[in-house]
């Protein structure tokens, strides 16, 4: 059984803490991209996005991995999320952030999803077209816990909800999207006739 991306992280970080500055950079260049998509979901200020993943590695840089963890991916997307509602804020790149704001400004596009090839353009559409009948949160919690693998533990560490409330979002957003697909299907069989 070989290791797990969780358990080579944990031996990164605890290489950096040691003082190996290559494990950092192994680190930073590992979630740089995971970072910046999930920003961008935040926020369309892509500057932004960046000056926040630079600033984050460079503060745990100071503070030399100090930290004890668990899971290196829930830990930097969690300080991540909160680093950014911060500078957004700072910045006054947009309006009064709050929680409830930060769910709002979350949105999904297609390139978020990997939809298999041999899916047909109208049945491309209909996932499509269910993911946007999702809240901000639950496209916030299908992109955490499918697009970037999350476990509900890691999930829920990030969107600071309890283990039960992310499984129940994840149920209620599969289920919005199973009636929108479904509905989508029945009235085009309607139309059909």
């Amino acid at each position: 059984m070989g290791i797990t991306d969780n358990e080579r992280d944990i031996t990164l970080w605890n290489q950096f803490k040691n003082g190996d500055e290559e494990a950092f950079v192994v680190l930073f260049r590992n979630y740089y991209s995971g970072l910046f998509n999930y920003g961008c979901k935040i926020t369309a200020d892509s500057e932004l996005v960046e000056d926040c993943i630079q600033e984050l590695f460079m503060e745990i840089w100071r503070s030399a991995g100090k930290a004890d963890i668990i899971s290196f991916k829930a830990y930097i997307f969690k300080a991540f999320k909160f680093k950014m509602v911060r500078l957004i804020t700072k910045n006054n790149k947009a309006r009064s952030i709050s929680d409830t704001t930060t769910e709002n400004a979350f949105e999904l596009s297609h390139d978020n999803f990997i939809i298999d090839k041999e899916l047909n353009a109208a049945k491309r559409e209909k996932v499509l077209q269910a993911l946007q009948e999702l809240s901000p949160r639950q496209k916030e919690i299908i992109y955490l816990k499918f697009y970037q693998s999350l476990s509900y533990e890691e999930v829920s560490e990030i969107m600071q909800i309890n283990y039960q409330a992310a499984r129940n979002l994840i149920y209620q957003a599969i289920k919005v999207m199973k009636n929108a697909i479904t509905y989508q299907l029945i009235f085009g069989l309607l139309l059909n006739k």
